[in-house]
């Protein structure tokens, strides 16, 4: 059972690493149009309110992507020792 923990250890750390990293890339490309708008004196006060929003709802989202990973890593953890603890018994 040893190579199943740390199969699923693997698969848990790509997938946060991964949101993290598309988190990032999300982040940047939605920066861009703000960025432009945040350049006209007129709109620069509305651009950084909505860029402020964006950036929190955008990071909202992946925390979310990583939690639900966090809660599924701790399911397989537990299925896998009930897993162990059977052969155990036998």
């Amino acid at each position: 059972m040893g190579n199943l923990k740390k199969l699923k250890d693997l698969v848990q750390e790509t997938i946060d690493k991964g949101a993290t990293s598309v988190e990032e890339v999300h982040q940047a490309i939605a920066a861009m149009p703000l960025d432009v708008l945040e350049s006209i004196e007129v709109l620069e006060e509305p651009a950084k309110n909505i860029k402020e929003i964006r950036k929190k709802t955008i990071g909202g989202v992946y925390n979310i992507i990583r939690t639900i990973n966090e809660k599924v890593a701790d399911i397989a953890d537990d299925i896998i020792n009930r897993v162990e603890k059977e052969d155990e018994e036998e």
